[in-house]
């Protein structure tokens, strides 16, 4: 099985696209497992994560979101300063909290739902769109989430629809560098891939 050390050796390999930044998005379905595979790349590449769901003005935002993640975090980044947001707090529908600083390190980790979207691949250094099967997705969703209520479910339900609609839309998964089994299981330090484009192969960005 490959390993995060190995992938991270990878992407810093790569040239920044960002401005200083090597950006990699981790993206994929929700409950595909994006934001395990995210913590354990950006450990093994010594990289900030930013999770997009924390700049998500609740449910309604599932797309438009990408305005405050542009103003708060891509523009600051690509100038070579720090990036600062404030985190969706869902239990009381507002942003608030301690700030997030987010520095331009050298790779920094975008993950969550879209976020390697058409508009940003040509400043992607690396691209990764994490995949799992359908019921275990949902599972894992109202699991984390904890919500097994009609309106949750609805939410829920309206969420897998839409994503899947803007993933076939964008050919998401056939312009990413890696695609990631989210069901796979073994080693901490191991993930287990779907599909890989060689280091020696172009991806597109259009």
């Amino acid at each position: 099985m490959p390993r995060f050390a190995d992938l991270a050796e990878r992407v810093r390999a790569t040239e920044p696209r960002l401005g200083p930044v090597r950006l990699v998005a981790v993206d994929g379905p929700s409950g595909a497992g994006k934001t395990w595979f995210a913590r354990r790349l950006a450990q093994a590449a010594d990289a900030p994560v930013v999770h997009t769901d924390d700049l998500l003005d609740g449910w309604g935002d599932q797309f438009t979101f990408w305005a405050r993640l542009e103003e708060q975090v891509l523009v600051p980044l690509r100038q070579g300063r720090p990036a600062t947001y404030q985190r969706y707090l869902w239990h009381r529908g507002t942003f608030g909290g301690k700030p997030v600083t987010i520095a331009p390190a050298a790779v920094v980790v975008v993950e969550g739902s879209t976020s390697a979207r058409r508009v940003i691949r040509p400043e992607l250094s690396f691209s990764v769109f994490v995949d799992a099967p359908a019921e275990l997705r949902r599972t894992r969703a109202v699991s984390r989430d904890g919500g097994h209520d009609v309106a949750f479910q609805q939410y829920l339900e309206r969420w897998h629809i839409a994503e899947q609609a803007h993933f076939a839309a964008e050919a998401t998964a056939a312009h990413v560098d890696l695609l990631v089994d989210g069901a796979a299981e073994g080693p901490a330090e191991c993930f287990s891939t779907l599909r890989a484009v060689p280091p020696e192969e172009p991806r597109s960005a259009v």
